[in-house]
């Protein structure tokens, strides 16, 4: 293994590390700013309709208690809903678990949230705010940024898991793709 790749190998360890909550914390519980939950990936396609526009993001939980996204509020929308997706239909959900040490990914075909009776019609470039809240946890502010109607998040961001309540081990660009200042040129040694 040549230098480069050990230091990159190293830096991309480190990160794996710093992504699966490796710090000793008993405030792993319920509620405050200990309970495990992040959120990223977030954002809204450019609705094509005035009165109603979708939106996507992934919540990830450190923590070791599961919990649930029970509601969704935005200064953009007069309702939020959350949606699941079944075969080639959605429907209207109270709530969507996030399992411990899981994710609950939101993502076009899947899982989803759904802006209606929009106040205004949202246009890329423009942020909106929404605030999720959940059964245990204390809620969570979250700016999402509005893209184009055609965007499509890249593979690493995109999931094709609904969820998952085990850990799994790192597979290719995603686990790195959370922390972009850390994109290393990786080289490959071949004997």
């Amino acid at each position: 293994m040549t230098r480069r790749t050990a230091s990159a190998a190293a830096l991309v360890a480190a990160a794996a590390l710093v992504l699966t909550g490796c710090g000793d914390s008993d405030s792993d519980g319920p509620g405050g700013s200990g309970s495990g939950l992040s959120v990223g990936s977030a954002y809204m396609p450019q609705p094509v309709s005035d009165s109603m526009a979708a939106g996507f993001l992934v919540i990830a939980n450190d923590g070791g208690t599961g919990d649930r996204l029970s509601s969704v509020t935005s200064d953009v929308a007069g309702e939020v809903t959350i949606h699941t997706t079944v075969g080639q239909s959605m429907e209207q959900v109270k709530d969507l678990d996030i399992p411990a040490h899981g994710k609950l990914v939101l993502e076009s075909g899947g899982d989803h949230l759904m802006f209606e009776k929009l106040k205004r019609k949202p246009k890329e470039g423009d942020t909106v705010s929404l605030e999720l809240r959940f059964t245990e946890s204390d809620p969570i502010k979250v700016e999402m940024p509005v893209k184009s109607a055609t965007y499509q998040p890249s593979a690493a961001t995109k999931s094709s898991a609904r969820s998952s309540s085990a850990p799994t081990a790192p597979t290719g660009p995603s686990t790195v793709s959370a922390l972009p200042a850390l994109s290393v040129p990786f080289t490959t040694s071949h004997h």
